[in-house]
């Protein structure tokens, strides 16, 4: 299992000190290094930006939000990277959720399983670039015809060659139908809560994603999970752990509406869905202090490797024996180097 650094969303700026946590990285021999965006900082900017100044890691977007660019937009933005980088981009694509999908970017949200297919489609005709793209979707056309068009729409054909034109596209996933279309189309899959605990189900969902998948995509043992997984090395465990649990708040409590939040579903499915309930109700009460408070110690340390060095690298043993090929530390440099250390 290798180690890489999830970056995260931006505040009211980058993160404090992440251009020399990944300096760093690229020296320790970090796998790679993915950012993500929501409704603030783009994933693919800073990406080229501190990838100018590395050599070896990876670079991968976790998440590139569909909405947010057109199927062939996000194609020029990765090849374009893939090409500044020497070949060490990584897509890593994402739905989201229809109150960023469209309250922010002002897009259609309805059926993203199928609109994903179609959207993969589309970015791997670019890629691969045989012929000029043409796509007739229930979503995407290429090229645009009908009511309020010009009629004059040409099928185009990227005019630089891509760096690979087998550039590889990783997918987020949280609830069972989208693992299972990640394994089916994608090259990798990006979990948010994973945990060893359901590892066997999440291998399940996967493996009915492989036995549809074409033989025109990479191998089933090339498929890489990549698994965003919350650090944080502290003698005490429940200070460690109050380090988490304000994520954990945001996620089931203030990302989404109540009948339609994709992160607190995959919280359920861990478990824990009478705290998730308490939770949710206290952030929309507009309580955040007391709804970080409840979440769980025991649902940061499913999800989460937190406190002491020796009980972090106990607990390690059991994730090394997930289907996780990468762990993405999110924590700091401390965290980092430890892992790093513990896994040498």
């Amino acid at each position: 299992m290798r180690i890489g650094i999830h970056t995260g969303y931006w505040s009211a700026g980058p993160p404090a000190g992440i251009g020399e946590a990944i300096a760093a990285a690229d020296r320790m021999g970090v796998d790679s290094i993915w950012t993500a965006e929501a409704y603030g900082s783009d994933a693919f900017t800073p990406l080229a930006w501190w990838g100018a100044s590395t050599r070896n890691v990876r670079l991968g977007t976790a998440v590139a939000q569909m909405s947010a660019r057109t199927p062939t937009a996000t194609a020029m933005a990765a090849l374009t990277l893939d090409h500044l980088s020497g070949g060490r981009a990584i897509l890593g694509l994402g739905a989201s959720g229809p109150q960023v999908v469209e309250g922010w970017y002002g897009q259609p949200y309805p059926r993203p399983l199928a609109r994903t297919r179609e959207y993969v489609d589309i970015v791997r005709k670019v890629l691969e670039r045989g012929a000029p793209v043409e796509y007739d979707g229930a979503f995407y056309q290429l090229p645009l015809r009908g009511e309020g068009t010009t009629g004059l729409g040409k099928a185009l054909r990227s005019t630089v060659h891509p760096h690979r034109a087998d550039l590889p596209i990783h997918l987020a996933a949280e609830g069972p139908k989208n693992i299972a279309l990640a394994a089916e189309i994608a090259d990798g899959w990006l979990p948010l809560f994973y945990t060893p605990r359901l590892d066997h189900e999440f291998r399940e969902r996967l493996a009915e994603g492989f036995a549809l998948r074409s033989p025109e995509r990479s191998a089933a043992a090339d498929f890489e999970i990549s698994a965003t997984v919350p650090v944080v090395v502290d003698d005490d465990v429940e200070k460690a752990a109050d380090a988490v649990r304000p994520f954990l708040a945001l996620y089931i409590g203030g990302m989404g509406a109540k009948s339609a939040n994709f992160h607190r579903n995959a919280i359920d499915r861990l478990g824990y869905a009478d705290a998730a309930d308490e939770v949710q109700s206290l952030y929309a009460e507009g309580r955040r202090a007391e709804a970080v408070a409840a979440v769980p110690t025991a649902l940061v340390e499913d999800i989460a490797l937190v406190g002491p060095r020796e009980k972090i690298a106990a607990e390690l043993q059991r994730w090394e024996q997930t289907a996780i090929t990468t762990l993405l530390v999110q924590g700091d440099a401390t965290a980092v180097r430890t892992l790093a250390e513990i896994m040498r």
